[in-house]
């Protein structure tokens, strides 16, 4: 009885706590010693006669002066200072430490008060640089085409290098189980590749070590090993060897790997962003030593995998922003035609499919409900943003199981199982909420996962399994999972959202309700949102951070209008706000539209170099004169032609003149659109030009001038600014964010955005203010704990309320749109900055380190 209650409560966590580390016992194919301070021997392997030449009982109390020549002594001195950083190993290969022609390769680390020496043979001499052998197989790893093909490549070189009979590329999933996502094997077949292994066989403390030590070699799997002597330290405490090469192996691991058939195995660990991503794991059907040069240089291999992964994944995520960019620019084309906010999201759906693959889309706004493909139904979408208003804040939300969170899902689950939830709006939310329906998966397991208990050999614990073969589990009442990639862009996504749709619909409905006279003030806000935006999307597209699809597969399924006009932002973008070119401009928004029929569209006179500040305005007004003519005139049917002819003025200004020919009848519209609106308004208002139209019987003709001031001549300028490195990682023991803060952002949409991330963080009061004055008034008010500021306030900068806030010592963050960090770092006193589109996590690091960099002056 007392026997089944112990099993009934063995978990898998036995394996966790098994202390590897201190196994007090390392492999034959080296010895080891641990010296104190004043390098005298306090520790060493009993192997120590076979391998040094030396008893252990003569070398214990020995200094190590004593034990090895003095030039090797000499040598391991003077290179000590390699261990200054945490976890690093001293490495000397080729060394003779006795008075022979016998050279070793030796390991050297700190662990707490002892200095641990390795030694292991050279077995094998060889003149040839190991380096030079390793070198070819680097152009193995090919990070253009996809993870598989890189991982594949990566096995298949360091089984070269190696080799070892099979090398596996074994890749963590977020349940700490692992996949073998690639595998080269020396009778080439496939045993394990893409099998899945349960997170018990690799147990806790072992990854923590496979982050600490990135590569293990256990020679023969038989091998006894030596023990070491004395086995405990003077505090009672075995040592601790978790960076020893030699070190011994657990007989649970030895017996996990005779029950595969292993003799001999290797694991190199690939880490990514400094974290365990996965490992090479290598297996050999005999006995197999690998010198620790030769180890060395593996180790290498696997860093050089181990950028190629991060590079493939930052372009990736690159791609992905620019497809978000892309979408965003369609988004703001269609609220130009004047479609209500509702109606323009759910048109773009499929664009959305694109980025974000999904099943179904509910736009659940104002309390109203709004769905396409796969959802839940309008009650059942009430229900749910009650649930998700109480659990989630101003960030994105995903679960692949959606009834675990919300039960009442369950009834559901066909149509939806799993969520993507962007928030849109202020309390009480809207959301944005993207489904995916239950799928039925079959994962394939080496092995049954569940690992069933039994006494073994080791005891009443979990005895590691013997079969390997082929366990299918059937996976249900989930959707697909929702990566880090998708989260990603969900961010882009709602950023869009609040910065475009939001507050440009808002400015379009009121002044659709006003005077003609007013239209004027809509195209200022037009124009000021999407300049503001387009440079909060430079931002994001210069971050390397993240995965996506390819750049093909998502603009092969974009409209051709936004495809054109977005690539004439990104010519913006992409020269860094420079002059671009005005004929560019006008053959990329016409390009898309083009049938290839000769003199289709005919472009003469001087090209010119178009200030950016006018570029967006006159690519906003070609892209409607196109638009037009392919819906209304001359591009409409076969036979027109668009005559677009530049010219430059006496006085130096720009003459652009529009003339369709060949197309249908023209009369002038009935109604007076936002798009025409744009073309005729534009020019005069934003670049004090002149903007005519007419819509003559036998075709439209438009006449726009450009004044000097916005033109720059004819060199192009392709320099480009650095990168800027933002605040956007965690901190530890931080100070609590709690109490009243002030935000001074002239955005009210961003002003509401961020006081709702204050108040999730903990502040119990947030104010806000537009202007410079009414931020000083907030503070002269008093109470205020900390403070977020917007550079740019419209008219005037932010920099008299930093400087109040730096004399009242009262912690803040700037934030900004723009990319050059240094002017600002210039002009504002010391504090963090974060760049625009603001996450919750980027700015509630950067106000714990505005708070503790306060503290850390004693204030």
């Amino acid at each position: 009885m007392a026997l089944e209650q112990t099993l009934s409560t063995t978990t898998l966590t036995n394996c966790d706590r098994e202390p590897i580390h201190q196994l007090g016992r390392v492999q034959s194919y080296g010895a080891l010693i641990a010296v104190s301070t004043d390098w005298i021997v306090q520790h060493a392997s009993d192997n120590l006669q076979e391998i040094l030449g030396t008893h252990v009982s003569d070398a214990i109390g020995q200094s190590l002066g004593d034990l090895i020549a003095e030039n090797a002594f000499a040598r391991i001195r003077r290179d000590l200072s390699a261990l200054e950083a945490p976890n690093s190993t001293l490495r000397l290969f080729n060394i003779v430490l006795k008075h022979s022609t016998q050279a070793f390769d030796v390991n050297i680390h700190q662990s707490g008060r002892h200095l641990i020496i390795e030694f292991e043979p050279k077995f094998e001499r060889s003149d040839r640089d190991v380096m030079s052998e390793i070198y070819p197989h680097f152009s193995q790893l090919r990070r253009d085409e996809d993870i598989a093909r890189l991982a594949q490549g990566a096995a298949r070189g360091l089984q070269a290098i190696s080799g070892f009979d099979s090398v596996m590329v074994y890749q963590f999933q977020p349940d700490h189980s692992g996949q073998v996502i690639a595998e080269v094997r020396a009778d080439r077949t496939k045993k394990y590749e893409g099998m899945f292994f349960p997170a018990s066989d690799i147990p806790v403390q072992a990854r923590a070590l496979y982050k600490r030590s990135l590569l293990r070699l256990i020679a023969d799997v038989d091998d006894e090993g030596a023990p070491i002597t004395p086995g405990f330290k003077i505090d009672g405490a075995p040592l601790d060897l978790s960076l020893a090469v030699t070190r011994a192996v657990s007989p649970i691991h030895l017996e996990y790997l005779r029950n595969m058939g292993v003799r001999a195995s290797m694991s190199v660990s690939i880490m990514k962003d400094g974290e365990l991503w996965g490992l090479f794991a290598c297996h050999h059907h005999r006995p197999r030593y690998i010198d620790y040069e030769r180890r060395t240089a593996i180790e290498m291999f696997a860093h050089v995998f181990s950028y190629e992964l991060s590079q493939f994944e930052s372009s990736q995520r690159s791609r992905e922003e620019k497809n978000m960019n892309r979408l965003q620019t369609q988004l703001m084309a269609m609220l130009a035609d004047g479609r209500p906010f509702k109606d323009s999201l759910i048109s773009v759906s499929d664009d959305i499919q694109d980025v974000i693959p999904h099943d179904g889309l509910v736009l659940y706004s104002d309390n109203e409900f709004h769905a396409v493909g796969t959802a839940p139904t309008a009650d059942e979408t009430r229900s749910l943003a009650r649930k998700l208003d109480l659990t989630i804040g101003a960030t994105v939300f995903s679960t692949n199981q959606l009834e675990s969170l919300h039960e009442p899902a369950r009834e559901y689950i066909d149509r939806c199982a799993g969520i993507l939830a962007i928030p849109i709006s202020k309390r009480p939310r809207d959301y944005l909420i993207l489904c995916r329906r239950n799928i039925s998966q079959t994962v394939d397991w080496a092995g049954d996962p569940t690992k069933p208990m039994e006494i073994g050999p080791n005891g009443v614990r979990l005895t590691p399994r013997k079969s390997f073969e082929l366990w299918q589990e059937t996976v249900e009442w989930r959707s697909a999972p929702w990566n880090e990639h998708t989260q990603h862009a969900a961010n882009l996504l709602r950023t869009v959202l609040l910065e475009v749709f939001l507050k440009v619909t808002e400015a379009a409905n009121a002044e659709r309700a006003r005077a003609q006279e007013q239209q004027q003030l809509l195209i200022s806000e037009l124009n000021h949102r999407v300049r503001n935006i387009l440079n909060l999307m430079r931002g994001l597209v210069t971050q390397t951070k993240g995965t996506a699809r390819t750049l093909t597969e998502f603009t092969d399924n974009l409209d051709g209008r936004i495809h054109s006009l977005a690539r004439a932002h990104d010519q913006l973008t992409n020269e860094q706000w420079e002059p671009a070119s005005l004929q560019a401009l006008i053959k990329c928004e016409l390009e898309a539209y083009s049938s290839g029929r000769a003199d289709e569209v005919v472009i003469s006179g001087p090209d010119a170099l178009i200030a950016p500040q006018a570029f967006t305005t006159l690519a906003l007004v070609l892209h409607e004169m196109t638009t037009n003519s392919v819906k209304h005139g001359a591009l409409s049917n076969h036979v027109g032609r668009v005559e677009i002819t530049l010219k430059e003025e006496d006085s130096g200004a720009l003459l652009i003149d529009w003339v369709e020919r060949g197309g249908p009848p023209v009369s002038p519209p009935s109604r007076r659109g936002f798009g025409s609106t744009i073309v005729e308004n534009s020019i005069p208002h934003e670049l004090k030009g002149d903007a005519t139209v007419h819509y003559k019987t036998t075709g439209l003709e438009a006449h726009f001038r450009i004044p000097t001031l916005h033109l720059r001549g004819i060199q192009h300028d392709n320099s480009r600014i650095s990168d800027t490195v933002l605040v956007d990682n965690g901190t530890k023991g931080a100070p609590v964010l709690s109490g009243k803060a002030l935000v001074v952002e002239d955005s009210f949409i961003i002003a509401m955005d961020v006081s709702a991330m204050l108040e999730d963080m903990g502040f119990f009061e947030v104010v806000s203010a537009s202007s410079v004055t009414k931020a000083l008034d907030k503070l002269a008010d008093g109470g205020i704990e900390y403070a977020v500021l917007d550079v740019n306030l419209g008219s005037e900068q932010s920099v008299p309320v930093a400087e109040e806030l730096a004399r009242q010592n009262i912690p803040f963050v700037l934030t900004t749109g723009y990319g050059e960090v240094q002017t600002i770092i210039d002009i504002y006193p010391p504090c963090p900055i974060v760049q625009k589109p603001i996450s919750e996590r980027a700015l509630a690091t950067a106000l714990i380190r505005a708070a503790e960099t306060l503290q850390g002056k004693g204030i």
